[in-house]
């Protein structure tokens, strides 16, 4: 009897998920705890495993379509491999006295190609059948660009001047007809010119789930953005002083985010408003501090959360990131990992972000960018001198934080980076 692959239990606010894609075929063999199809949620992507070895015999859910939670989408044949393609016995040697029967000829097998969804509008389009169009695409599938050439085929040549000349006797004076400016048409693009094809591509759900809170934010929130800059000369020196002896005793580099996210907590323990969050008419603050850390992964922006980032050492922030880091690139983050979160920290630099604006991760009320690191002149001491230096920006909810709290708070992040003493001797 078949198992049903049912689609599971996700997260508990997600009642339904997006086939990502099914990392095996039909007919192909399965091991137990193998995964089977890739699911995509409004927060991350998971795979679904086999719950049996066996071969998946059934696909009802391809990719692109929307399944329920629960809802079965394949068939899994339990405990046999994938079905052997058998050998066509050979006839037996005929009898020197007997002839051997004519075998009827095998008739030849033909499928439909399977046509994309760009060949199929233009097919419409034009009333065109796909048994009209050779299919040149990879596993026989029907492109766009074949329905192009059908079409490119199929227009008329055009008739020779000399045949017109000869077909079409020279008018006399009284046959001429009136003259007639001549009709100008708009200027329209080939579909074939080379260059200027187009590609339609759905949104993943996590990409719709991203857009959708982003602007949820922007008109729920009273968002402002306040900017400071900082020196980062003593925390670049402290990376060279114990950077390599960091790296030996950890595996991993000492990098900038840990140094900001110890920052971040200094600064919320004093401005606890901007760890906090608006819950209809209440403020709920957080006595803990689950910082958010914003990661690009392939599908899009993701922010895993440190949970109680107060009690973690340098080398847990690090590693944690890290980890993090991989498993967004995999696909692999789990949804709890994704969810809850007091406070953000986003770093454009290091894709050479000079200056940007956050925005606020709901329900935050306050998310910290980080910027690329720059040398610039700066005064010092009455002098002129070149620092490293970078710019901060504090996006904040202005219905609970007032500018007076988020500038003080992003003023206390710029001394404690500047001095990194402060954070250990809390002053």
């Amino acid at each position: 009897m078949s198992i049903e692959l049912r689609v599971p239990q996700v997260g508990e606010s997600i009642t339904e998920v997006e086939i990502g894609g099914w990392l095996k075929a039909n007919g192909e063999s399965v091991r137990k705890d193998e995964p089977v199809v890739s699911l995509e949620s409004e927060k991350a992507t998971v795979e679904l495993p086999a719950p049996e070895s066996g071969t998946l015999v059934k696909i009802l859910k391809q990719k692109g379509e929307v399944a329920k939670v629960g809802e079965v989408i394949g068939l899994l044949d339990p405990g046999g491999d994938a079905p052997a393609v058998k050998k066509a016995a050979e006839p037996a040697p005929a009898k020197p006295a007997e002839a051997a029967p004519a075998a009827p000829e095998p008739k030849p097998v033909t499928s439909e190609p399977r046509v994309m969804p760009a060949a199929q509008r233009v097919m419409a389009e034009h009333n065109i059948k796909a048994d009209q169009v050779q299919a040149t695409g990879p596993g026989g599938r029907l492109l766009k660009e074949d329905v192009l050439h059908h079409l490119e085929a199929s227009k008329p040549q055009a008739t020779p001047a000399s045949t017109l000349l000869k077909a079409e006797p020279t008018p006399t004076a009284t046959e001429l007809p009136s003259p007639t400016p001549p009709e100008v048409s708009p200027s329209v693009t080939d579909a074939t010119t080379p260059g200027r094809q187009e590609e339609t591509v759905p949104m993943s759900r996590l990409r719709r789930t991203v857009a959708e809170r982003l602007v949820e934010a922007q008109q729920t929130a009273a968002l402002l953005t306040t900017f400071n800059e900082v020196d980062m000369t003593n925390v670049i020196g402290l990376r060279k002083e114990y950077g390599e002896g960091f790296l030996q005793k950890y595996g991993i580099k000492l990098g900038f985010m840990s140094f900001f996210i110890k920052a971040a907590v200094d600064a919320l323990k004093q401005y606890p408003v901007l760890n906090a969050e608006v819950r209809g008419t209440n403020i709920v603050y957080h006595n803990y501090f689950d910082i958010g850390v914003a990661i690009g992964s392939g599908k899009g922006l993701v922010v895993p959360v440190l949970r109680n980032a107060e009690h973690l050492s340098f080398s847990q922030i690090e590693l944690t990131i890290a980890e993090f880091a991989k498993r967004a690139k995999e696909n692999k983050l789990k949804i709890d990992e994704l969810q809850g979160g007091t406070f953000t920290i986003s770093n454009g630099g290091v894709y050479g972000s000079m200056l940007s604006t956050p925005i606020v991760n709901p329900p935050q009320s306050g998310v910290l960018g980080m910027h690329a690191i720059q040398d610039r002149p700066v005064a010092r001491d009455g002098n002129v001198v070149i620092r490293p230096i970078m710019y901060l920006a504090l996006t904040y909810d202005h219905r609970i934080v007032d500018g007076r709290e988020a500038v003080s708070f992003v003023r206390r992040i710029k001394d404690v980076i500047e001095n990194p003493a402060r954070m250990l001797m809390e002053v």
